[in-house]
């Protein structure tokens, strides 16, 4: 992924190296969130024990480089001759970082409740989550690349995306919740709609990163 082509405040080539920085941080932080959610991916839908095992130290990485990048926003914001845009970038970093702190979050989640399914049999709605899975995982990927591009227009298709998970989580919800017959504990159900849930919010974070992407570059929200 390239380096973001945000030009900040001609007249303070310091300022606009800081902000670069912060820049590039980002981006290595959405580069392990993307690797954390496919390594939930993994646990979930390939029963792989090693991938979730994986999870809870990138998450701690993920964890301090969402701690690093507020702190710098938050320094760079008290410098003079700062200007409105650069405000505007400073607070967008700082809501994003955020959204893709909860999507690792939730892919540690999702690791955890992969463990817990481990011991039952697979579910038949696993192959519909799978896309889901897919789908979100994508909307993340797209809204990397505008950030990293600084394309409103691909920030804003974004949320187009968003109609797929969300139809996705209606139906899967509908089809867990209203099982008949079921044979044995319910447990693995109840977990499968957390994990839906927790597929439905991460496309949320992402639909957000892309309206923040927007923001940065037209002002508008």
């Amino acid at each position: 992924m390239k380096a973001l082509i945000y030009g900040p405040n001609p007249d303070r080539p310091e300022l606009a190296r800081e902000i670069r920085r912060v820049e590039r941080d980002i981006l290595r932080m959405g580069a392990l969130v993307e690797q954390s959610f496919r390594l939930s991916h993994q646990a979930l839908f390939a029963r792989s024990l090693k991938a979730a095992e994986e999870l809870p130290l990138l998450d701690k990485q993920i964890d301090r480089f969402y701690k690093q990048i507020e702190l710098d926003c938050t320094a760079i914001m008290t410098l003079q001759l700062i200007t409105a845009e650069d405000l505007r970038c400073l607070s967008a970093f700082m809501q994003l970082v955020r959204d893709l702190e909860r999507i690792g979050d939730y892919s540690k989640d999702i690791a955890e409740i992969a463990i817990k399914i481990f011991p039952y049999p697979p579910h038949p709605c696993l192959p519909e989550m799978a896309v889901m899975s897919h789908h979100a995982q994508a909307m993340l990927a797209t809204s990397l690349v505008a950030l990293a591009d600084l394309d409103a227009v691909g920030g804003q298709s974004i949320k187009r995306l968003d109609d797929t998970v969300d139809n996705a989580y209606e139906q899967l919800y509908q089809t867990l919740a209203h099982q008949r017959d079921v044979k044995g504990v319910l447990e693995p159900i109840l977990l499968l709609v957390l994990v839906i849930r927790c597929l439905e919010r991460m496309a949320d974070h992402a639909t957000n990163i892309g309206q923040r992407v927007a923001y940065i570059v037209t002002g508008q929200r």
